[in-house]
Parts: C-alpha cells; structure tokens; sequence
C-alpha cells in the first residue's frame, strides 16, 4: 500500500480511504490510485485485522457459467469435501470472458482464499500474474492440461469428439453433422468440434456444420436439426456439443417424421438426466464432473496441511451408447 500511495502522489491514509470509503475519495484521486495499484499488481485485503501471510477458510472458485449441471455437480462435490473440513466455497461467474475473469480473481483475492479453482487453461495474463505471485494452490479442472499453473484434474475434449466420430464411422457412418456451441470462450465444446473434425477428416467422411452463436437450449437444437437436414448432403448422424441441443433435435425429428436411429443416428454431450428417459434414449458422453470436484477438494486439503505436491490428473470419460445411435 505503500508504494502505491509513492507512486499515486497521496498519502498511505488517502490509499487506505480509497478502498474502505470510495465516495470520500475524489474520482480524480481514486483513479491515480488505481492506475498505481494495476501497474504494481497491488491487491487489497479486505479482511480487516488479517496478515498477509494469513489465509481465510475459504477456498474460491471462478467457473464459466452457473447455467449449466455439468459446472454445478462439480461444485456440489467440491463444497462438500471442503465443508466437511471446515472450509467455504465462495462462487463466481466469469461469464466465458477471461477479461471478467481476471476481475473475479483480483476481487476474490482480497480476501486472502485458502485456495482457488479456476476452470479449464485459458487465462489472462494478468490472471496468470496474479496468481503466481500469490502464491496460494491453485486447481484447474475440467481439462487435462500440460503445464498447468500448479495442480489440474480433467480430461481431454478432444478425444471426446474424436470418440464419437470413430463410433459413428465404425456404424458405416458417411456423411456426419456437427451441432457446435461457438460462444467466444468456450474453449472445450471447440476441442470437441475439433476433435470431430479431426477424425472426419482423416476417414475421408462428408461433414456439415452449424454453429450456434447463444446458450444450447432444446430450442437452439432444434434450429440446428432442421438446418442441417435441410443440406444438400444430409447428415447420416449428428454429434451436439450439449444434451439440450441433442434433446431438442430429436423433438423437431419426431415432428418431421424422421426416424431415431433408423434414419438418423444422434450423440450429445454431458449426459443429463433426461438422457436415458428420452424416447428414444439419447447416446452421451459423461464427464467425471462429480470426480473431479470431488478430487480437487481433497487435493487442496492436502496442500492446506502442507502435503503433497502440485499434480496433473487425467480422468478420462464415459461414452454412453444408447438407442438414438
């Protein structure tokens, strides 16, 4: 705090106001003082009375979105394992933007977390910045990455899509379509259209494509179903980077008269729990979403007590093979 009260030109007292009584503090002032504070990566602590080498009993965690049950089992999982240990989960929403979620972190920072769960391996730099020199452990999940920041359990989204391609083409599978969610951020529904691409690239397959620019929703699916099949090359079978879209491109086949698998095979992803109901019951992939919550929980209550040492966990998934294909 000092050095960016030198650098502001004002008093330690005036920084210190800045923070705790904003409005008493000119726009002016505030905004030196905040300008000092990026340039030096100062980041207040907010909990009155604490150290900096002291840590709260929270552990906080920044996920892309809360409308979405594969984010929120993970986070079901993991709050329990740390509260039966005594420690908080504090949520937040960077909305897909690494921008926002360079603000989450800075903000959650402040009060001096125990831990932090970041999802999947694109960050800021500054983000990256400031959580190496915080110092404090930090879990990115979802992804199975190399080079983590420090400990990180996932998965591969790409061998997802490879998966359900080889299905589909070991089915003499040859014209395939892919429904893909492409909101910017969304690094993994693109490794899995990716990892599609890949293999329908190397077998020689016909692909069409749609990609949706909104939220997968049964609505956006069925936009997705009846454009595709609306091609020149219709597809034989569709793979939807979510469940939502899936289950809403078997409503539009039903009331197009197409039949599920008989004319047309289809795979979504996340395996939510209308999937095996359906009727048909819709092929999924299921990722460990449970597990890795579960995982990253115990893996930070290590690092608490001082055990252990920063890992990188591949979990692996599940494809589910049901009656749409």
């Amino acid at each position: 705090m000092a050095d960016v009260a030198r650098m502001a030109g004002v008093s330690l007292t005036t920084v210190s106001r800045s923070y705790r009584e904003p409005h008493a503090v000119s726009g002016k002032i505030r905004q030196r003082i905040s300008d000092a504070a990026q340039a030096l990566a100062y980041v207040p602590n907010v909990m009155a009375g604490s150290l900096a080498a002291k840590r709260s009993r929270t552990v906080a965690v920044v996920v892309p979105t809360l409308n979405n049950s594969v984010f929120a089992l993970m986070l079901e999982e993991l709050s329990g394992v740390l509260n039966r240990q005594g420690y908080q989960a504090m949520v937040a929403s960077s909305d897909y933007s690494p921008d926002r979620e360079e603000d989450l972190v800075k903000s959650l920072l402040s009060w001096s977390p125990a831990g932090i769960v970041l999802v999947g391996r694109h960050h800021s730099r500054g983000t990256l910045r400031l959580l190496v020199e915080d110092g404090l452990p930090v879990v990115e999940v979802g992804e199975f990455l190399e080079g983590a920041i420090d400990s990180n359990i996932g998965f591969s989204h790409r061998d997802v899509g490879r998966r359900v391609a080889r299905h589909f083409a070991s089915s003499g599978i040859r014209h395939l379509g892919l429904a893909l969610v492409a909101l910017p951020g969304d690094h993994r529904a693109e490794d899995r259209g990716q990892g599609f691409r890949d293999v329908a690239r190397d077998e020689g397959l016909h692909l069409e494509e749609f990609l949706l620019q909104e939220r997968a929703s049964s609505k956006a699916g069925a936009a997705a179903f009846a454009d595709l099949m609306s091609r020149p090359q219709r597809p034989q079978a569709i793979f939807f980077s979510n469940d939502m879209l899936c289950l809403g491109a078997l409503f539009e086949a039903g009331r197009r008269g197409i039949r599920i698998p008989d004319e047309l095979k289809l795979c979504g992803y996340g395996d939510f729990d209308f999937s095996a109901e359906a009727s048909p019951s819709l092929s999924s992939v299921r990722p460990p979403d449970r597990e890795i919550g579960r995982q990253a929980g115990e893996l930070l209550l290590q690092r608490f007590r001082g055990e252990g040492a920063p890992v990188s966990i591949n979990l692996g998934f599940e494809h589910i093979i049901r009656a749409s294909g």
